[in-house]
């Protein structure tokens, strides 16, 4: 991936356009991403009628729910779009196109999947300001005025997909990126949020105010100015460095599409919205442009969302929308959410992750840090978080990383675990096993009262807050080794498995045995001659140790050995 580095991380304002600029590109969009996409096998062109309000979301859905390993995920493109009402669309709709797997999401990054973090940071710390155009892609098809409340014009002509069907109560824009501008600094916020499809002109949303969103200190600002309009815009379907920039957790002072810049190399092309005064990225598929009503909230949902339930109605914000631009091959990007694992999860797992990874090596100073894992099925991310940890880390660098990490967030980290290098944070039992041996509720476990209860079905009784539980499961002392046979044995009955065309094998971590610490050149020299069919030696020499001064269950560690000096 080509960097450009840059001596501050200050936003800087675009570059402003002088006449009519040509476009250049130096970094790949949708449709470049399809192609390196079907090239490399993961995606499915489905050609035959899909219904994009009962069938479309389903059968993408099956390949998270359906027992489909990460890495046989694809992506899909539905190229044959209708809906109930028998209704064809003109525009195609991708699924699982940014973070099916980590695959796709490292061939839209461009980078190797060890260079994520790394790539994250320095994006973050080194932004590029966009590129101004006057002639972009996504306004070569204009819609706007009274044009919108024609059939077939404003929204209804947009094929969004319900995500939950039976649940849902309309069509929800899923990878919608809502751009406003904060009113005092001028800077520009890009953020992913639900749309409910109202009507013809009308948008809803949801800010997710728990998560505290650039969009609504904005809605907030513009309100207590007495300002009846917020000007806003929606992105579906763009590059995909821009998609994965808005799914980032940004501090509200940076521009999204300056990080977006800083990934790539390069600026990023940008152009000055039709009817608002903000500027949207010149790829973009389709721009929905208009003003969120500050003086009005109105029902919207339910919607499945990606606790893991569905989020019953709210009052929240709309959108008037002013107009429609578009690519003439517009593509929509629909992406799917809801219940984790899910397309929404990994994309927001592999960006954040890097955050937290940097947040504590890099701002607390916590060097014992070796990985941060935020568990995804089911627990929606921020619920969770594991911090593999270097064995060597003293128990006051475990006991500030877990602090830290559980402090990161506004509403993240109500289990945060440490662990060694050995546990898998993907492996939900080597987590429990390690919780269950490595750590003394008594000793190593704290409960931070006071915590925003966050993103989730809200409980009565919590009156708005929630607590953290802080454990220390790492290894404080040696302990004897894994109870499985040596990897050297454990991969030879492997080969026979093979050989004898047995179902294929899955290797879970642990799947072979490993000194913890505890083990003596003695024990060595018994195991060696075990697997030598050598061990009646071992029960000689057991039989010359025999004692009539202990009792039962005594270890023999704990006593001296009568038949050596001491």
């Amino acid at each position: 991936m080509k960097k450009t580095l840059r001596a501050s991380a200050t936003t800087k304002p675009a570059a402003k356009a002088k006449g009519k600029t040509a476009l250049k590109r130096g970094y790949p969009d949708l449709h470049d991403h399809l192609k390196t996409l079907d090239k490399a096998g993961l995606l499915v062109t489905v050609k035959r009628k899909i219904n994009k309000d009962t069938e479309m979301h389903p059968l993408v859905r099956w390949q998270f729910r359906g027992g489909i390993e990460e890495k046989d995920r694809k992506a899909f493109l539905f190229t044959n779009v209708t809906d109930s009402k028998k209704r064809k669309f003109d525009i195609p709709v991708v699924v699982g196109v940014l973070a099916a797997n980590r695959e796709i999401y490292r061939l839209g990054m461009n980078c190797d999947l060890d260079k994520i973090n790394q790539t994250w940071i320095d994006a973050m710390a080194n932004p590029i300001p966009p590129n101004v155009v006057t002639d972009a892609p996504c306004q070569e098809i204009v819609i706007e005025g009274k044009e919108l409340d024609k059939p077939g014009k404003g929204l209804d002509a947009i094929p969004v997909p319900i995500s939950t069907p039976g649940w849902d109560n309309a069509p929800y824009t899923t990878l919608s990126q809502y751009i406003t501008k904060d009113p005092d600094s001028g800077v520009q916020n890009m953020g992913i949020y639900r749309g409910q499809v109202k009507a013809q002109r009308r948008l809803g949303m949801n800010p997710s105010l728990e998560l505290r969103p650039g969009i609504f200190v904005h809605w907030e600002k513009m309100k207590a100015r007495g300002n009846k309009k917020l000007p806003a815009a929606v992105i579906l379907g763009c590059p995909p460095c821009v998609a994965f920039t808005s799914a980032q957790k940004l501090p509200e002072t940076m521009d999204e599409l300056h990080v977006a810049g800083g990934l790539v190399g390069c600026p990023i092309n940008v152009v000055k919205a039709k009817t608002v005064d903000l500027l949207v990225p010149a790829e973009a598929e389709i721009v929905i442009e208009g003003y969120i009503n500050t003086e009005f909230l109105e029902p919207e949902a339910p919607f499945g969302e990606s606790h893991g339930h569905v989020n019953l109605q709210e009052f929240n914000a709309y959108m008037d929308v002013t107009c429609i631009t578009r690519r003439k091959n517009a593509i929509l990007t629909s992406i799917i959410s809801q219940v984790t694992p899910s397309e929404s999860s990994l994309i927001k797992r592999v960006a954040m992750e890097p955050l937290f990874y940097d947040h504590l090596r890099n701002k607390l100073g916590v060097h014992g840090v070796k990985k941060v894992s935020m568990h995804e099925p089911l627990t929606n991310l921020r619920k969770v978080l594991v911090l593999v940890m270097d064995r060597k880390t003293p128990p006051t660098e475990v006991w500030r990383a877990l602090y830290g990490a559980a402090a990161f967030l506004r509403a993240g980290g109500k289990y945060v675990i440490a662990v060694n290098e050995d546990i898998d944070p993907d492996n939900a039992d080597a987590l429990l096993w390690a919780m269950s041996y490595r750590a003394n509720p008594a000793l190593d476990l704290q409960i931070l009262n006071h915590r925003d209860q966050g993103h989730g079905p809200r409980s009565a009784r919590n009156g708005g807050q929630d607590a953290s539980v802080l454990i220390d499961a790492t290894l404080k002392e040696d302990f004897p080794p894994i109870s499985l046979p040596k990897r050297e044995f454990m991969e030879n009955a492997k080969k026979i498995w093979e050989e004898l065309g047995l179902p294929k094998l899955k290797p879970q971590s642990p799947w072979f045995g490993y000194s913890l610490g505890e083990w003596s050149p003695e024990f060595d020299r018994a195991a060696e001659l075990a697997v030598q069919s050598d061990y009646f030696k071992t029960g000689e020499l057991i039989a010359k140790r025999r004692r009539k001064d202990v009792k039962m269950n005594t270890e023999v560690r704990t006593l001296k050995d009568p038949s050596k000096k001491h």
